[in-house]
């Protein structure tokens, strides 16, 4: 596998923008290219600390999948109300740029998101609003709902991620019901009866975000094409998704050059 960091200028941002990406170095994934996976990083990280801290690369050889790290600061992988449009940069302008960049298939089937906390969330989010984009979307100890965050008793201490949480959503009120309060999406497409992606959820019992997780799983679960992983006694650490993240790589969809699974 190649390793990679990529600097070029994004259109939707204006700024300068920065991606680490791990692909294969010979040409793979047929005529239509390889499939991606968008790995997320979570809130205090950005787009080195998958690569840093855990063995990402190591997992993904000799898989016929391009790994893209982005960063996106402290945006939840949203367009905030105040700041930048984080989601528009990674659901529209990002995977344009990787397939001009890289022998990247842009197809559904072949295009899958995971992330870490905030990341997991931004998986979700990725696979819920886009469903005619992702095949396959996974959260590790992810911040699915964030009421937690915009409420008058937030339930985490880290003051610098509350004040980005009301620079990007306002309030809670605006927060319910938009297209960031993603069991109401959800919702909706299961309503409609859209065509929904595999999810893939897992969270320890000692993590701050695991009543998040369990409540998630309690409204959805049978609902949906959903594996979820509870796993005792841990928390909100790199050893957990390092682990994590490679039951991910085995349990996505990626097919071999020529259509063989």
């Amino acid at each position: 596998m190649a390793f990679l960091q990529v600097e070029f200028y994004s259109e939707t941002l204006a700024l300068a923008s920065t991606i680490n990406v791990i692909a294969p170095e010979r040409r793979a994934g047929g005529a239509d290219g390889c499939a991606v996976l968008y790995l997320l990083h979570g809130g205090s990280d950005n787009h080195t600390s998958w690569h840093r801290f855990s063995s990402i690369e190591r997992h993904v050889e000799g898989k016929h999948l391009i790994v893209v790290m982005p960063s996106v600061q402290y945006s939840f992988y949203s367009d905030q109300k105040y700041g930048f449009p984080y989601f528009a940069y990674l659901a529209e302008e990002l995977p344009a740029v990787v397939k001009g960049l890289f022998h990247a298939s842009d197809r559904r089937e072949d295009t899958f998101a995971a992330g870490l906390s905030m990341g997991g969330y931004g998986a979700f989010k990725l696979g819920i609003t886009r469903p005619d984009k992702f095949a396959a979307v996974a959260s590790l100890s992810g911040s699915l709902d964030q009421r937690d965050r915009l409420g008058p008793s937030p339930g985490i201490n880290n003051q610098m991620m509350l004040r980005m949480a009301h620079l990007t959503f306002g309030s809670e009120r605006e927060y319910e019901g938009s297209d960031n309060d993603l069991a109401y999406v959800l919702e909706n497409h299961l309503r409609s009866g859209a065509e929904l992606p595999k999810f893939y959820q897992a969270c320890g019992t000692l993590d701050h975000n695991f009543s998040i997780n369990e409540n998630f799983y309690r409204q959805f679960k049978g609902r949906l094409d959903l594996t979820y992983s509870v796993d005792e006694g841990r928390g909100h650490e790199w050893p957990y998704w390092d682990e994590q993240i490679r039951r991910v790589l085995e349990w996505l969809p990626i097919k071999r050059g020529g259509g063989e699974r």
